[in-house]
């Protein structure tokens, strides 16, 4: 093995390479449990989806064929990086994976699938386990952070923080040196990657954001173990990534208040199956009209006011023309939700085209609103203004989305979620194996040694 060199290792390594279950306080542990299983309902409903079955087939045929990672959902098995792949492109595409606001990055996505695929290989207990989701997690999110809002605006934060993020969890697993962790970093934020042109034209490429992110930082923490050595000044550097991919980064974000501000339960659940920039907007209008007794024939004209990140995300699906598309298009998840109450995967999948759906999405348009842009990223605050036909002007806001910490899922509405979401996706599974393994999940940091979820 190559012989190491002294670095000044970053506190971001150290923090990734040091953390212990232990030392995580009891709240953030049960946040991690929570968004755990929250996972695994995501990850079992997009496996069967038609650009996720595309990256399962290719990362099963680059072998093996059997191994001891587990392809959620079905009944092959492969090695760790094959099953990251496969497995994070599943958890992308039913847009009800979890999101951390101030970074605006999905961590589950990334996280989990390379952290569950490394401790089913190596058989790591799941206090390990546990606590290297955290550790991908909390650097991750500030990577996220760090990178700030005109890194969104053409790159997707969770593709790109992603990487690290996968680093940071295959790295504690591995059990990498601090010095080794921040070589891991390097390697892992060169091959960080994921643009947002895919939407204009419905493309395929947010799956492949998250398998790639998944596959690429675990590569980068098994070559650190090696003795491959990355960039020591990814993050800041000249020639790295705030460099390359931000014009308005704060180093000072990496690094805030570490190792007592936990930025794992600060994530957001996604209650409506749709991109999160629409959620405010959608939990607002359904406050107008439970509050005015309104229905669908009495809306003229929903004016959604927004930050600046939704209209460069939604602003460029005008028509979607699939249901994965339709997701992004803020007037379509507005009229599915004024519709049917909620923003559900079912809906999506049957109305997304309906005449009435595509009348509603019509008359729905957004506007920057000061506010809102000002609270952002730290705040998603939802404003609508709705006009009758009878000539009415009403007003809806929702400060914190449901889901959001303030206004969270119950234990009880997780596992419901989960069941849900994996019926969605795994009709074939029985129900009462599902519930099984979402039993043993809530109770995984207990568990010698990390197993197959649905053996």
């Amino acid at each position: 093995m190559k012989q190491e060199t002294a670095i000044n290792v970053h506190p971001l390594a150290q923090f990734a390479a040091g953390l212990r279950w232990k030392d995580v306080p009891d709240d953030v542990q049960r946040k991690a449990e929570d968004l755990l299983v929250d996972w695994f309902g995501s990850v079992l409903a997009g496996q069967s989806a038609r650009p996720v079955q595309s990256i399962t087939r290719f990362a099963l045929s680059q072998g093996p064929r059997v191994g001891e990672c587990e392809v959620i959902g079905q009944s092959a098995t492969t090695s760790p990086m094959m099953a990251a792949m496969a497995n994070a492109a599943a958890s992308h595409v039913a847009e009800q994976d979890d999101v951390h606001n101030g970074s605006v990055f999905h961590p589950a996505a990334v996280v989990f699938p390379p952290a569950l695929a490394v401790a089913q290989s190596i058989g790591a207990s799941g206090e390990r386990f546990m606590a290297a989701c955290v550790a991908g997690y909390e650097v991750g999110i500030r990577v996220g952070e760090f990178l700030g809002r005109s890194h969104y605006k053409i790159f997707h934060t969770t593709g790109t923080a992603g990487t690290i993020a996968a680093a940071a969890a295959v790295g504690h697993l591995l059990e990498l040196t601090p010095q080794q962790m921040q070589h891991a970093f390097g390697s892992a934020g060169t091959q960080a990657a994921g643009l947002w042109e895919f939407l204009r034209t419905a493309a395929d490429s947010k799956q492949l954001h998250t398998a790639h992110a998944a596959s690429a930082g675990l590569t980068a923490a098994y070559l650190a173990r090696d003795g491959f050595t990355g960039a020591q000044d990814i993050f800041t550097g000249p020639q790295g990534m705030a460099a390359g991919m931000s014009s308005d980064s704060d180093a000072a974000k990496l690094t805030d208040r570490l190792g007592t501000r936990w930025a794992t339960p600060e994530t957001s659940f996604k209650w409506h199956a749709s991109c999160r920039h629409t959620h405010p907007a959608a939990d607002a209008l359904l406050q107008v009209m439970q509050h005015n007794g309104l229905q669908l024939a009495d809306i003229a004209q929903v004016v959604c006011h927004v930050h600046q990140g939704a209209i460069d995300v939604l602003g460029p699906v005008v028509s979607p023309a699939t249901v994965h598309q339709s997701k992004f298009s803020m007037g379509t998840v507005l009229a599915i939700a004024a519709r049917f109450g909620h923003a559900g995967l079912t809906e999506f999948d049957e109305q997304f085209l309906a005449p009435d759906t595509v009348s509603l999405r019509d008359k729905i348009s957004m506007v920057l609103d000061d506010e809102v842009d000002t609270a952002y990223p730290q705040r998603w605050i939802g404003k609508v203004t709705v006009t009758t036909t009878d000539g009415r002007t009403l007003h809806g806001r929702v400060d914190e989305p449901k889901g959001d910490p303030g206004n969270t899922l119950s234990r009880a509405e997780i596992t419901d979620k989960a069941l849900r979401l994996a019926a969605y996706g795994s009709g074939a599974i029985p129900e009462d194996k599902v519930r099984r393994a979402v039993q043993s999940l809530w109770n995984i940091a207990q568990a010698a040694h990390v197993n197959r979820l649905l053996a």
